[in-house]
């Protein structure tokens, strides 16, 4: 009997596929959800281009690498693109971005012959494949829509109808809160951020059109948000897409020293910040793919030496290099970094005061979820604008001031932002609410729960339904 029972478990067990968009800032949540599911027995096939799985395959753990199916589907040529075949965001110039985006769309035909002949239960896909709703549709798949942004942003883009209308706005109409929003917001883009934003999209197909129909065609939305930080949000939401809106959490993922203890290079890094006093250091990253002119790097490099406290900044000198003398006259005070780096352990590390940050998602979950302080310097792309006027108006970071038409800044504007947050008076209100939020965004038991909720759903999908 108890062979019958495990046989009628085992036959219960989902095949889920994930098809997440080729940025690394998608990846690694894909695979964090890939991970959550596959550790309740699922099957998990996780979809990407051969580049990127090897490169994921050297970053993920031997134990994860072996619950997870790794699915390569061939890189397209695709007039545009160099011929070194980047096959993600990170390895391209924003203006190349657009070309990326149909080359991906041109997975389409292997995809689908992939779906044909497998039998995947659940399709979890990104943003980006407009096309493909209607195929698993067709194949008897149920899709669903993971949206790796806040509800915040997914709330101020609007309804599919509402985004299919954004395709011929104004500029000036993404700069200000839409009308559909019912609560207090200070959510919305500048205007440099809107023409950075646009410059990485496709002309056939907008953002905002492989949104929509992305969000037509699934059964329903998840999204990488929870209640006790996005209400408002995640109910609104619900009522612009007329479907169920599923939060997941905000899938924080614990600091381990064990990877990181094996790399010289960090263990070189620790031992500078165990020289340093607690909560003085300033840690400074841009992520991968946000770009600085070099005039405006030169700006923030005399900003930080200005603010006159003790730094690490990551930095990828190969793309932008430092102003001469830079590292002289901050040596001993200031380290800038140019090997990898693992993030969530420089921020754990107890002389980590303050994080000044482009405002990825990703990064704002980590810093949070320690209680670290945000000095909050937006990249003009994807919305990560939007994320730092969310975190702005909550009061747990303070945006360095920028020109809204050029996103110019000056010296002194980066220096008064980092001193305010890190020591002035008047950042105490700041520090202490940033402090807070590591009760939600750090709550690992928390945010499982969300997950396994989620989880709970595509093993029942009735609840769906039953949820609207």
């Amino acid at each position: 009997m108890d062979e019958m029972k495990k046989k009628e478990h085992e036959d219960q067990k989902l095949h889920i596929a994930l098809f997440p968009w080729l940025a690394f800032g998608h990846f690694l949540p894909f695979l964090h959800l890939s991970n959550h599911l596959s550790q309740l027995g699922h099957r998990i096939s996780f979809i990407s281009t051969p580049k990127n799985l090897r490169r994921l395959s050297e970053i993920i753990s031997p134990d994860l690498s072996a619950r997870i199916a790794m699915v390569p589907l061939p890189f397209p040529s695709v007039n545009g693109l160099p011929p070194d075949s980047a096959e993600s965001t990170s390895e391209l110039p924003s203006h190349l971005v657009p070309y990326l985006k149909r080359a991906y769309d041109q997975l389409q035909l292997p995809l689908t012959e992939f779906l044909q002949n497998s039998d995947v239960n659940w399709l979890i896909n990104d943003f980006a494949p407009h096309w493909l709703p209607p195929i698993a549709t067709r194949l008897g798949i149920n899709s669903v829509f993971f949206s790796i942004f806040s509800a915040s942003s997914l709330a101020f883009m609007g309804s599919p109808e509402d985004l299919l209308r954004r395709c011929q706005q104004p500029v000036e109409d993404l700069t200000v809160v839409p009308r559909w929003i019912p609560f207090p917001s200070k959510v919305a883009f500048r205007q440099y951020e809107v023409m950075g934003f646009h410059d990485q999209m496709d002309q056939d197909a907008s953002d905002y059109f492989r949104l929509a129909k992305v969000i037509e065609g699934c059964r329903f939305v998840a999204t990488r948000s929870c209640a006790e930080f996005e209400a408002d949000s995640l109910s609104l939401l619900q009522k612009l897409y007329q479907k169920p809106v599923i939060p997941v959490g905000l899938m924080p993922s614990e600091v381990k020293d064990s990877d990181s203890d094996k790399d010289d290079s960090w263990d070189s890094l620790r031992q500078w910040l165990n020289g340093k006093t607690q909560n003085s250091v300033l840690y400074i990253a841009l992520g991968t793919e946000v770009t600085l002119s070099q005039d405006q790097m030169n700006e923030l490099a005399s900003g930080i030496e200005k603010s006159g406290l003790p730094f690490v900044w990551v930095i990828k000198t190969r793309d932008h290099p430092i102003i001469t003398g830079f590292e002289d006259r901050v040596s001993g005070r200031g380290l800038v970094w140019t090997n990898w780096a693992p993030q969530k352990q420089i921020l754990a590390h107890p002389s980590i005061g303050g994080f000044l940050t482009h405002c990825g998602w990703s990064s704002v979950i980590e810093a949070l979820g320690l209680g670290r302080v945000l000095i909050l310097f937006a990249g003009a792309s994807s919305d990560l604008g939007l994320v730092a006027r969310l975190l702005a108006d909550k009061r747990i970071g303070l945006e360095v001031p920028r020109d809204d038409r050029d996103g110019s800044f000056t010296t002194n504007s980066v220096s008064e932002s980092i001193r305010r947050v890190m020591v002035e008076v008047e950042g105490e209100e700041i520090r202490k609410n940033a402090w807070t939020m590591r009760k939600i965004f750090g709550n690992v038991e928390l945010q499982t729960k969300y997950l396994d909720e989620f989880i709970r759903i595509l093993e029942n999908d009735s609840m769906v339904i039953d949820s609207v």
